[in-house]
């Protein structure tokens, strides 16, 4: 049977051009930016001043007031795609803009360099998000380039119009010209959302504009404030940076492809090995390789729940690519299983 041609004269005129604009794979620069992936558990409850990783992968959360609760959510904006949000409730009250309660995104300078910064070319980047709170008012985001040779800020004002309701806000950042991002894999680019804060970081106001660093320009003095009352509680979700002027529909990424993304800062492991006959002083090591090379040699941490009949041990030798394992045994046949969190977190 003969081939026929395929007329295609006047195909790309059947695309809608919605789906043509802004058709660039891994334009977010925000990694889990649906809040999907929570390797380290879907909630934690009783977080006070201590800063980290609570939920939702790539999500920093710093709770200096009051006691809260951080977790990964079903409320989602209705019809958007979203089927998961970060959430922080707070469960013991503090003084609002006492002290600071944010949201933190971390990135790696080696990932920015297309965006020209230091340079008359500097992109403009666009920042979207959705977000949900009790507490209608002011709220700031506030954006920090950590140069090696001068850190520079830029920060600007949103407002929660509506309580209980999900909202997107659009904001949208100047190329910085003056300073560059410095190629590595530490933490560069960092983006605040702020919802209490200290005068320390609203005594100078927003800036809209790139500075050099002062955290006194992080926000304005009329900032809402939450954790004055068990009522307080914000979600966030869909959020996207992108370069250029305008949001495009927000990137949804394969779950397994943004898993990969997120264990490259985070790994949670469970593995298996066996041995025969043991004796006394036996001992068994075995050698395995992560799922993704990690940012950087991880801290490895045995989270318990494994069957073994010796005492597990880890040794990742600062490897980002590997690591070792194994149990030290009195005697008998085994089978030794491992439970454990690699973190290589910026």
């Amino acid at each position: 049977m003969a081939l026929s041609r395929i007329d295609t004269t006047n195909m790309i005129e059947d695309v809608p051009q919605s789906k043509l604009d802004n058709n660039i794979n891994f334009r977010n620069i925000i990694i889990n930016g649906d809040m999907s992936i929570a390797q380290r558990g879907t909630s934690t409850s009783g977080v006070t001043s201590s800063d980290g990783y609570y939920a939702c992968d790539r999500w920093y959360s710093q709770t200096d007031i009051g006691t809260w609760t951080i977790s990964q959510s079903t409320d989602v904006p209705t019809g958007q795609g979203f089927f998961n949000s970060f959430k922080m409730n707070c469960t013991s009250a503090g003084t609002s803009n006492a002290d600071e309660v944010m949201i933190r995104s971390k990135n790696e300078g080696q990932n920015l360099q297309y965006l020209k910064y230091g340079t008359s070319s500097a992109e403009s980047l666009t920042l979207s998000f959705w977000i949900k709170s009790n507490k209608t008012g002011n709220y700031y985001v506030a954006i920090a380039n950590a140069n090696t040779t001068q850190d520079r800020v830029v920060s600007f004002g949103y407002t929660i119009d509506s309580a209980n309701t999900w909202e997107k806000k659009t904001i949208t950042i100047p190329g910085d010209t003056s300073q560059g991002f410095d190629n590595n894999n530490v933490e560069n680019l960092t983006i605040y959302w702020l919802f209490s804060a200290a005068s320390g970081f609203t005594s100078g106001g927003v800036s809209n504009t790139w500075i050099n660093y002062s955290a006194s320009r992080f926000a304005n003095s009329n900032l809402a404030g939450l954790g004055g009352s068990t009522s307080d509680e914000v979600y966030m979700t869909g959020v996207q940076l992108e370069a250029g002027q305008t949001a495009s529909e927000f990137e949804f990424l394969p779950f397994d492809v943004n898993l990969q993304r997120c264990q490259r800062y985070c790994q949670i492991l469970k593995t298996l090995g066996a041995y025969g006959a043991g004796g006394p002083s036996n001992h068994v090591i075995y050698g395995d390789l992560f799922t993704v090379q990690m940012r950087a040699s991880p801290t490895a941490t045995d989270i318990g729940g494994e069957t073994t009949s010796g005492t597990v041990f880890l040794d990742v030798s600062g490897n980002k690519i590997g690591f070792r394992w194994g149990a030290i045994n009195t005697g008998g046949n085994a089978i030794v299983g491992l439970n454990a969190k690699f973190d290589a977190e910026l």
